[in-house]
């Protein structure tokens, strides 16, 4: 893959896995996940209808697409740290998100309603993340997919990259557009 595509795909480079957790990260990842809300309404402000259907990069998903994937994915990691809170390293249903993102309700939903999803769970998920000990962040939830646990600091990475990656897509778009 060239640098130019890979730049498109992973605009803020792919996810790297800490090698630990500590306080410092934890603090990162939290502030990520706060603040990436309105990054995203930063991101979409003032697009139009033509600008919303003009993919990120050529093979890529529009913009409400990346929005509405953001609102499912986080949905679903703001659910699987709830049950490996509650429950003793549970087995995660994945779920094929290139599949979510063709469905009707990508294409026929406005991506307001998305982002004020989005504002609500980071907003639940941040709090719940605050107010959780040490020791939960050690907590696991076991995917079949990648065939091993994750605790829940590493979802939290996860999710903090993810969210700076996607909102990238978005504003990397606007800028080679000339939205700005």
């Amino acid at each position: 893959m060239d640098n130019n595509m890979e730049h498109l795909m992973y605009p803020v480079g792919r996810y790297q896995k800490p090698e630990a957790f500590t306080q410092e990260l934890k603090n990162e990842w939290l502030n990520v996940l706060a603040n990436m809300p309105s990054w995203l309404d930063a991101s979409i402000e003032n697009l139009d209808e033509a600008q919303l259907q003009v993919p990120y990069r050529e093979g890529g998903w529009t913009i409400p697409q990346v929005v509405h994937h953001i609102a499912d994915s986080h949905l679903n990691a703001f659910v699987r740290v709830k049950l490996a809170l509650t429950e003793e390293n549970p087995t995660v249903k994945p779920y094929d998100e290139k599949a979510w993102a063709e469905l009707p309700d990508t294409k026929v939903v406005p991506v307001n309603v998305s982002v004020t999803l989005i504002h609500a769970l980071h907003r639940r998920l941040v709090a719940l993340l605050e107010n959780i000990s040490n020791e939960d962040w050690q907590r696991t939830y076991y995917h079949p997919e990648h065939k091993r646990n994750f605790p829940i600091w590493e979802v939290v990475a996860l999710y903090a990259w993810h969210s700076r990656h996607h909102t990238a897509h978005i504003r990397n778009l606007r800028e080679t557009q000339g939205w700005n």
